[in-house]
């Protein structure tokens, strides 16, 4: 049909141009025997038999619609002046329907920042269903429908609220993690023979530790004055913490769970023979045993003191942990390197206890 309609409009443009020198009165001579054939035709085959192929259809269009309808009226046609019109509004709706992309039906999709919202707000808070969670993006500023919440939930395979309601041992240990401390004792022996007895603290949210001191006899003053030590130490830093998890050492004495209770914070005993009930605290000491103490030769108290108070920098302020996503108790977790950082590194490493410890920086 293309090829015709092209194949048309030249020809009849090559006629136009043979017409330019013509006159107007052999023009109208022309048109007058032109309509007298068609009325011959006309009489011959009728009107109504007269087929046109697509192509002569939008030919005659494109060619007469200009002229007014007064004109077409006058004209001898093998088809109606209203048919003309009517086809060549058809053709200008192709012409629109080509020209401008059709829209997908339904709703646009979700936007993928406002999915990655809905998941997290839904895995962070079990009790919430799809209509509180539609609530909270609410209070954000986000408007989306509560049946895109429910969507969203459903082709991630998340549960409707009663049944992810349930809490797991990690789930409340964690959410409870800013309120705990534990703490124990560890021993160690030194070059001549003697015991030597730890006492540390470590914070379940920080993972900090704070090593309250060393002696070869752990009598019930010495650790009642540690727990003091430590009370003022929290008071000072200003913590939050309510409970203390120990075990039932008989190193302990009474006094000191009451000095604790005073400050606010109540010891909660482990089982008999259940170390897994302080598991953080047990973590500790088998990496302190393994980083430290396995590896140094403690000459006397005064030097385990100095090494501790060394392992304790350390691990504080530089040794990565994985529940803190690699970062240290103190410090934040690193912004990560751009590539152009990566192409020329300059780390320096620092020794701690005669190169015992390392620790590794950027070279400023």
């Amino acid at each position: 049909m293309l090829l015709r309609l092209v194949y048309l409009t030249i020809t009849n443009l090559f006629g136009a141009l043979r017409l330019l020198p013509v006159s107007d009165r052999d023009k109208v001579t022309e048109i007058l025997a032109l309509r007298h054939q068609l009325t011959v035709l006309e009489r011959q085959l009728g009107a109504d038999r007269v087929k046109l192929a697509p192509e002569d259809r939008v030919f005659l269009a494109a060619l007469l619609v200009p002229l007014p309808r007064k004109v077409l009226r006058r004209l001898r046609l093998l088809i109606r002046p209203d048919t003309v019109l009517r086809r060549h509004s058809d053709l200008m709706k192709r012409r629109h329907t080509r020209t401008c992309r059709p829209k997908k039906p339904g709703r646009p999709p979700t936007v993928h920042s406002i999915r990655r919202l809905v998941l997290p707000l839904a895995r962070e808070n079990p009790s919430w269903g799809y209509r509180r969670v539609h609530g909270e993006l609410a209070t954000l500023g986000i408007k989306v429908a509560a049946s895109t919440v429910w969507e969203i939930l459903k082709s991630e395979g998340i549960d409707p609220a009663p049944d992810r309601a349930a809490t797991t041992w990690a789930n409340f240990l964690r959410s409870q993690a800013d309120a705990l401390m534990a703490c124990d004792f560890l021993e160690t022996v030194t070059l001549t023979g003697q015991r030597q007895y730890i006492l540390a603290v470590i914070e379940h949210a920080t993972r900090r530790v704070r090593i309250l001191g060393t002696t070869a006899h752990p009598t019930a003053a010495w650790v009642s004055q540690a727990a003091r030590n430590l009370a003022m130490d929290l008071t000072d830093a200003q913590a939050t913490h309510a409970y203390l998890i120990r075990d039932r050492d008989a190193k302990h004495p009474a006094h000191f769970d009451e000095i604790l209770r005073t400050a606010g914070i109540e010891v909660v005993h482990t089982g008999v023979r259940i170390p897994r009930m302080n598991a953080i605290m047990e973590r500790w000491v088998q990496t302190c045993r393994h980083e430290l103490l396995d590896r140094t030769l403690i000459w006397n108290e005064r030097h385990l003191r100095h090494a501790l108070r060394q392992f304790e920098l350390h691990y504080n302020l530089h040794r990565p942990h994985q529940a803190l996503q690699q970062a240290a108790p103190l410090h934040a977790v690193p912004e990560p390197l751009i590539h152009t950082q990566t192409t020329r590194l300059k780390v320096r490493r620092r020794d701690r206890l005669g190169g015992i410890l390392h620790e590794y920086q950027h070279a400023s």
